[in-house]
């Protein structure tokens, strides 16, 4: 069009274009293998989807010649069929997710320093799942206290009761610390999803601290996380 544009303006007169029949056919071919015409194509999911509507529009166009019970039988089939490719697509994943946090050694049995459980969050929220993120981020936390002697844990101890003894030298990160336990008790023992916005913050509160000097008097009795009765920190 500018070219046209431009020929125009210098008086110049255009030849219309004729192409030939394979031109032209080169041309359409040429067009519509562009980007914006493949992105309109249906996809896998979308011709199944039309198959499936095609095969119920054909069974109830023919409904008269098979029996009321034999259509009534085929549509709880397809159903089920359905139901069960949900499971597998959308509840298979979460299931697992909650089965890692059930059966995952307390967190007294994990060996690694904070900096290797901190390189594990980083891996899992590059690879977008956050639930691992998380939890991850909130363990390298609590083996960063440890390892500062600023808490103590023990088999029973929960993520609140972290929250609670770190508060104790980190008076001003108490309210962060809480969410973070409750985030951490979300995506570990609820099944939550958790997203990039919970695991930004974690990382935060764990940059925080880190960098945060305790009050002194906290920091001569790292004891307020050994009190026992309580669910481990899985």
């Amino acid at each position: 069009m500018i070219a046209v544009a431009a020929v125009r303006a210098l008086g110049v007169r255009a030849d219309p274009l004729d192409p030939d029949a394979d031109e032209a056919r080169r041309w359409v071919l040429d067009e519509l293998s562009k980007p914006r015409y493949r992105a309109a194509e249906p996809n896998a999911l979308d011709r199944f989807a039309q198959a499936v509507r095609d095969w119920f529009a054909d069974l109830l166009n023919g409904a008269g010649a098979v029996p009321g019970e034999v259509v009534a039988l085929i549509v709880v089939l397809v159903a089920l069929v359905l139901v069960l490719v949900g499971l597998l697509v959308f509840g298979l994943p979460r299931l697992r997710r909650r089965r890692r946090s059930v059966g995952a050694p307390a967190f007294e049995g994990d060996l690694r320093d904070a900096a290797t459980i901190r390189r594990a969050a980083e891996a899992a929220a590059r690879a977008l799942d956050w639930p691992l993120a998380i939890e991850e981020r909130f363990r390298a936390i609590v083996r960063e206290l440890v390892e500062r002697e600023l808490v103590h844990v023990h088999p029973g101890t929960t993520a609140h009761a972290v929250a609670d003894a770190a508060a104790r030298p980190f008076p001003e990160l108490r309210v962060e610390l809480s969410a973070a336990a409750d985030a951490f008790d979300r995506v570990r023992y609820l099944g939550d999803a958790g997203d990039a916005t919970a695991s930004e913050r974690m990382t935060a509160l764990d940059a925080r601290l880190r960098s945060a000097r305790p009050t002194p008097a906290a920091a001569e009795s790292p004891d307020a996380a050994s009190v026992a009765g309580f669910r481990a920190v899985r």
